[in-house]
Order: structure tokens, then sequence, then C-alpha cells
């Protein structure tokens, strides 16, 4: 299931994301905060997923009446925008060193938080919650390749480049560690159960690189991936590919 961001009422998103209309304007003393609905959704969505997610199982988790969510959410699609944004709130700007080491940063902090929350990776963000964090995380990650004789352009560029690798570097591992819930075998145990028939049916001499290269990578990982490893020459890869760039200014 994939939900987009900013599929929702702009208005209304907004003043949820800024606290605008944090709570109602009459009536008795309110029973919850905006806040605290917000966190028993990402509890949900740390739990069950996206898929799990409702504002009836919100307000079963805390206890009130749908009507009482809504209230203050006017619905799931602005909900998970606060949700994205909320989430970007636990990440930290890179503390200072090198362009490399502060790009380094994000992107270690971006594949982390994927893991903690992988409802995420069910989130497209073409339109991005314009909230406090996720303007404060784009803030920062600008800053870790300012003053590098990049245009405007290239420094937007650049940290699309290295968030967008951590991000499906990211969802590679979470698909990877979700295939082995869901099957209760490892990878290990998948190829051993798998290889007395494939070895009747995949020829060597008919495949000799795939038969030479999977053998040497099963070797090497247990497995025909292994995320951890991509992701980090991957990240190499791609910073010594930006590397380049600025050099060439």
């Amino acid at each position: 299931m994939t939900e987009y961001s900013g599929a929702g009422d702009p208005k209304r998103t907004l003043e949820l994301l800024w606290g605008v209309r944090e709570r109602p304007r009459r009536g008795p003393k309110p029973r919850l905060t905006a806040e605290e609905i917000v966190r028993a959704a990402v509890r949900l969505a740390d739990a069950e997923g996206l898929d799990g997610l409702s504002i009836r199982r919100i307000a079963e988790e805390l206890g009130v009446s749908p009507m009482s969510i809504y209230t203050y959410v006017p619905g799931k699609a602005e909900l998970i925008d606060v949700m994205v944004d909320r989430a970007f709130g636990e990440l930290e700007p890179p503390a200072g060193g090198s362009w490399r080491a502060r790009l380094e940063h994000i992107a270690r902090g971006d594949w982390a938080l994927f893991h903690r929350h992988p409802w995420l990776l069910q989130i497209t963000t073409v339109r991005p919650p314009l909230g406090p964090n996720t303007c404060a995380k784009f803030e920062y990650e600008l800053r870790a390749v300012d003053g590098l004789g990049l245009s405007d352009v290239e420094m937007d560029s650049v940290v699309a480049l290295v968030t967008g690798f951590a991000e499906s570097s990211a969802r590679v591992s979470v698909n990877a560690a979700e295939a082995e819930r869901r099957s209760g075998m490892t990878d290990e145990q998948w190829w051993e159960a798998s290889a007395p028939l494939l070895e009747t049916l995949v020829n060597e001499d008919d495949y000799p690189l795939g038969t030479r290269v999977g053998a040497a990578v099963g070797s090497e990982y247990g497995s025909a991936v292994a995320p951890g490893r991509a992701f980090e020459f991957g990240l190499a890869r791609v910073l010594d590919g930006i590397e380049v760039l600025i050099s060439s200014r």
C-alpha cells in the first residue's frame, strides 16, 4: 500500500504541521492534543505499517471516539504529512567536518530512520510535508554542500542524490527483513532449500558468469544480497562521484 504526502487539504495540513489549530477554540477543555494523536499514529504505524492505520484504530488506542480525533485532525491524509514531519524531527544535523563527512552523516541518519520507521517507505513524498522539521532537514542538507562552488540547482541535486540513495538502499534492507519474517526462513535457508533442484535446471555452461559470481557472492554473504554492505559500498561510490563534480569547480 502506497500513500502520498500532500494528498490532503493544503491549508488544513499546514495548520496542523505548524500547530496553528492546536485545540478547539470553544467548548469544554479538550481531552487530547494533536501531538498525542500523532504519537499514537506513529506507534500504530511502527507496529502494523500504514495498512493498519486508521482514524478508528487511533481512537481505540487513545480510548476516545473517532469523532474526537476529527476535532483535531481533518483526516488520514493530513495526519500522514504530520507523521512524516515528526519522524524527520528525530534526525540530527551534521556537527561539522568535511563536506564528505557531512553528507555521510545525512545518509546514515536517513538509513537508520527508515529502519526505525519502515512505514516511511510506504509514503511517496513528491509533495513534501512543509512542516518545521522537513524545512529544517532541507536547510541543514543544503548547508552540508554550501560554499563548494556548486550552483543552487546542483546543491539541490547533490542532496537529492544522497538522500534518494539512502532511501532506496533502506528499502532493499527493510524488504529483505520483511521477506524473512513472512517466510519464516533466512536467505541462507531459502538458498539451501532451492539448491538441489536449481543445480539440475541451471547449466553452468549457459550462465558461466552468473554461476561464478553468484557462488562467490553466496559464499561471502550467505545470501544473494547484503543490504548493509551494499549501502556502504554504494555510499562511498556516490560520494566519490560528488567529489569529481566539486573538483571540477
